[in-house]
């Protein structure tokens, strides 16, 4: 099992690019299976995640082409007929977002049998609103085995779907099915996510009649059917938040490209808060830090436009570091503080009381063995090793292939002195 090494200290100077946004590419890949045309997704990041969903699509009866193209990585996919309609356990349960191929194959199909993901290391993310979503479409769902079993024999009819709370994959998932529905689906308390706004450009190139991106209120006149397109995926927000992170931590300065800042102004916003410099630019940001201890700042996850779940294990990481006490507080998922104990391994002053971690900063962290517990949680030990003192040893990075392409290559480039060790111990830089 393949491990990465940090040496740190090394302060960070140079241009790290970014790449396509993993959350949003999955589900554009989904949704090829609505057409029996051709989809070209380019800017698209090569991950663990997109070759298991691509796996996939193939086994239901898709063709997935990667090559680059003029404009970058990118993807052709066409399903001209659907092989079949089962997406079993054995590949739906290495990614949880796999499971949003059931909209798209109910929806073109009339049926379709979807094994359940499973459960999460940070926490439950149950699929009851995807499956009330596609009920008031009027899907007749049953379990069994561990298999949702989805039916719509005379196929999908519009409605009006309200979710008791903001989700991101419920929203998604919900929007791929009402595409090809008869008639018109409202709807409300819709996640207002980027990468559903994203989802939401490409399907109406694709034909469909969505609108009402970036605010609560979804609406979709259903089509008949759906064309080929080609869509470019958005920058991936949270690499580029992590990135900025980095650089922070380590110090020096970083010009992040190929992206966006308005897609995390909630991180930027308490970076500088902290006291780090930034600079917005028409095709990314400069993220600057010299010497002198950064300021504790409170931070707490919300959905979009707020601060993302998926930056704070980072931001922990940074506080580590900072001077004072810092209260960071997870709302949207549970279990998401277990990298707090492997930072503690680093020399990190934390306590954890449920969804409230209290980090008070420390003069400086001391590299050591730690062990990734999921996506987020393992680059914030990367993040971490940047500036530990000696040598910091991240084991199971697997985790990590999850979400960020060519790291070591990207923070490499930089300064930083980090290799992956492969799983026979054979040394690749």
């Amino acid at each position: 099992m393949d491990r990465i090494a940090i040496t740190g200290g090394m302060r960070l100077e140079g241009v790290i690019p970014i790449g396509g946004a993993k959350n949003s590419a999955i589900k554009l890949m989904a949704a090829s299976l609505l057409t029996d045309e051709a989809l070209r997704l380019t800017n698209m990041p090569r991950l663990a995640d997109t070759r298991f969903l691509g796996r996939l699509l193939r086994r239901l009866g898709a063709e997935v082409t990667e090559s680059d193209g003029p404009d970058g990585p990118e993807t052709v996919l066409r399903t001209a007929e659907i092989l079949s309609a089962i997406a079993p356990y054995d590949l739906v349960r290495q990614m949880r977002a796999s499971f949003n191929v059931l909209g798209p194959l109910l929806a073109r199909t009339g049926q379709a049998k979807v094994s359940l993901p499973g459960g999460c290391t940070i926490g439950a993310r149950p699929v009851d609103l995807h499956l009330r979503a596609l009920e008031a479409l009027g899907a007749r769902i049953d379990l069994h085995e561990g298999y949702v079993y989805a039916q719509a024999p005379r196929g999908l009819k519009g409605g009006e779907i309200e979710f008791p709370f903001v989700s991101v994959g419920a929203t998604e998932h919900a929007l791929l099915a009402a595409v090809l529905a008869d008639g018109e689906t409202i709807i409300t308390n819709a996640a207002c996510e980027p990468e559903i706004g994203d989802l939401a450009d490409c399907l109406n190139k694709m034909g469909a009649q969505v609108s009402g991106m970036g605010t609560s209120t979804l609406r979709i006149k259903g089509v008949s059917r759906l064309g080929g397109a080609t869509h470019a995926v958005i920058p991936d927000r949270i690499e580029t938040g992590t990135y900025a992170l980095a650089a922070a931590m380590a110090g020096g300065e970083v010009r992040l490209t190929n992206t966006r800042s308005d897609l995390i102004e909630a991180l930027l916003d308490k970076m500088v808060e902290a006291g780090v410099e930034v600079a917005r630019h028409d095709d990314g940001v400069t993220v600057k830090r010299n010497s002198g201890r950064l300021r504790a700042v409170e931070v707490e996850t919300d959905p979009y436009p707020g601060f993302a779940t998926d930056l704070q294990a980072q931001f922990m990481a940074l506080m580590t570091v900072a001077d004072g006490e810092s209260v960071i507080r997870e709302t949207i998922f549970e279990n998401r503080f277990m990298h707090a104990p492997e930072l503690g391994r680093l020399g990190a002053d934390i306590s954890v009381s449920g969804g409230e971690a209290r980090v008070r900063g420390v003069e400086a962290l001391e590299g050591a063995q730690v062990m990734a517990t999921d996506l987020r949680a393992s680059v914030s030990l990367v993040i971490a090793g940047l500036a530990a003192r000696g040598e910091t040893m991240v084991n199971r990075v697997y985790h990590l292939d999850r979400g960020f392409e060519r790291l070591e290559e990207k923070l490499g480039a930089c300064g930083a002195v980090i290799r992956r060790i492969v799983g026979d111990g054979e040394m690749e830089d």
